[in-house]
């Protein structure tokens, strides 16, 4: 445990575009995704009181990065900024209390001037004890010949599965994509980039290729034996792989849990807890004359969002001109430079503004002259606006799930929008990360009656935030193996997490490496949902989608579906399922 010294400021975590492109287009041991991940914004005035010359040293509760520094007038003084990933990660606490996702924004930090070297990819991966840095990334053989062109193709990477792209190809080659964004374009164009192609196990400390059944073997082994093995990802892969891990997870007695648990797990937590009032695309295109990004960047993580919801013409409003936007965040991200109002608000303190918003719009007088760091006449302006809309739309990001307050902040924020709904129409929609979050979600629910985090030790599913969730498990080491489906759980989870990954046997069925292969035992190749291989998939307004495939999976590739249903049967075998 790091104690916080002096020149403490508040953390905040978030995704870039920059990184978006480089993890899809390189991949994450790139020097590209080094640059875009591996640093530190700052306000030039705290740049300049701390004498930091051009890099600074992050202390957090359970470690220490020193980054490169970028100062910038978006982040107010007294804030830092760390791009989404293992740098910001590794110095984040594990403690959830009690809700699943840890506190990732509005984390307290110490920050030095230093001269020491950036700490670099491979010293945390030392650190947190991966089993080797052994990689053998690989370009899949491409083909080119006949000229193809698919129509109406949904993108398979943000929760907005923008699903009007035209994908031309040379053969096998993906030589455009028109209508996506740039992450979308690096992903369909780069497809074929650091890719898994063959089966491995880890022998003697060294990875080593085997067959496929070689591999599935061993991971049904791994599997079969464990006693209360972790089920984790499945929001980079369709509903149909879902299924069968659901049914995995209830074979094994173990528990399934997908990415939202460190994402909008909140936002559903607050949902069960007062109910929501949703909203489609189509709905937001026709009708919205209000759009307001609470805690959100669709600029870098959800690139053609603007253009798609906001800019778009409708029957009933005809487009940006008819809209009014509004951007409620802790700093002045691009969408708020496109915003008719941006409000700056203290870090963790959403809970207190939605408050006062639910007072002002009841006309209960509001005694104090600021709240949350934005003044009474901001607030009673924005009251004006929500209650005069003809129809709002609130998409809401994790910049309310991560902070402390979390889910009751989406608790007051749904309550808020009902409570609109006595003066005018008002929807809320959460901003979805990976593409099939939604879906993992949905498919969880159906089954089993929860959305994730489902526990079958008992032979029955339940779902305990803060205890089945998979942060919680991982930090009390608590689960004994571990399944890894289209993740990146050594990328995305606390330090302490990541710890008890590289203790344990370790399954990873992906497409491409990840920083989750260095703690695997087995490693799967897949083919890519979306490109290689067909599946439905759930756009983050809850609208099913079917995912085209475009070319075949590499020789000898099997798709998510064959994977797990194969692995299914072998389970199923050593345990004595009928």
């Amino acid at each position: 445990m790091y104690l916080i010294k002096d020149n403490v400021f508040s953390l905040i975590t978030g995704r870039t575009i920059t990184q978006g492109i480089s993890m899809e287009s390189e991949g994450k041991f790139s020097k590209e995704y080094f640059k875009a991940v591996a640093l530190i914004e700052m306000n030039p005035t705290d740049v300049s009181k701390l004498g930091i010359r051009d890099r600074a040293k992050v202390i957090g509760e359970c470690g220490e990065v020193v980054l490169p520094v970028k100062a910038s007038n978006d982040v107010p003084p007294g804030v830092v900024f760390i791009p989404m990933g293992p740098w910001a990660n590794f110095i984040l606490s594990s403690i959830t209390d009690g809700t699943g996702m840890p506190t990732v924004k509005a984390v307290r930090v110490a920050i030095e001037a230093t001269n020491e070297e950036v700490t670099s990819l491979i010293d945390i991966l030392k650190a947190v004890r991966a089993k080797s840095l052994e990689r053998i990334p690989q370009e899949r053989p491409i083909k080119t010949g006949e000229k193809k062109v698919f129509e109406d193709v949904p993108c398979p990477f943000c929760g907005d599965l923008c699903d009007y792209l035209r994908i031309e190809l040379d053969g096998e080659r993906v030589v455009r994509n028109i209508g996506g964004c740039a992450i979308s374009t690096a992903k369909f164009l780069n497809y074929h980039k650091d890719r898994v192609l063959k089966p491995f196990i880890r022998s003697g400390g060294r990875l080593v290729e085997v067959s496929l059944n070689e591999a599935l073997e061993v991971a049904s082994e791994i599997i079969a034996k464990a006693k209360y093995p972790l089920l984790y990802g499945w929001s980079n892969t369709c509903n149909e792989a879902i299924e069968l891990g659901v049914e995995l997870a209830e074979v094994t007695r173990g528990v399934i849990d997908n990415t939202s648990t460190i994402c909008h797990g909140p936002t559903i937590l607050g949902a069960q807890e007062v109910g929501s009032v949703r909203s489609t695309f189509g709905t937001i295109i026709q009708l919205a004359d209000l759009v307001i990004f609470w805690g959100s960047n669709p600029a870098h993580a959800h690139a053609n969002h603007y253009a798609r919801l906001v800019m778009s013409e409708g029957k009933y409003v005809k487009g940006r001109k008819e809209r009014k936007v509004v951007v409620i965040d802790v700093r002045r991200t691009p969408i708020a430079s496109m915003a008719d109002l941006f409000i700056r608000i203290e870090p963790g303190r959403d809970y207190e503004l939605i408050t006062a918003l639910r007072m002002a719009i009841k006309d209960l007088e509001i005694e104090a002259k600021e709240i949350a760091g934005v003044s009474k006449e901001k607030v009673l302006e924005l009251a004006e606006m929500v209650k005069t809309a003809n129809y709002g739309i609130a998409f809401i990001g994790v910049g309310l799930t991560m902070t402390g307050a979390k889910h009751r902040n989406l608790q007051e924020l749904i309550k808020l929008v009902q409570e609109l709904n006595e003066w005018t129409k008002f929807a809320i929609i959460p901003m979805r990360g990976h593409y099939n979050v939604s879906g993992a979600n949905n498919v969880d629910l159906w089954l089993t009656g929860y959305p994730y985090a489902v526990d079958f030790s008992r032979g029955f599913p339940k779902m305990i935030p803060g205890v089945t969730t998979a942060v919680d498990l991982l930090s009390n080491s608590e689960v004994d193996a571990a399944l890894v489906v289209a993740s990146d759980p050594v990328a995305h989870l606390p330090r302490r997490a990541v710890e008890h990954l590289s203790e344990i046997p370790v399954v990873v069925i992906d497409a491409k490496w990840s920083l989750t292969t260095t703690v695997a035992d087995v490693i799967i190749p897949t083919g890519l949902v979306g490109i290689e291989c067909e599946g439905t998939a759930y756009r983050m307004d809850d609208i099913p989608l079917r995912m085209k495939k475009l070319v075949d999976p590499p020789q000898g590739v099997l798709c998510d579906t064959e994977i797990l249903s194969i692995l299914l049967d072998k389970v199923k075998a050593k345990r004595g399922v009928v």
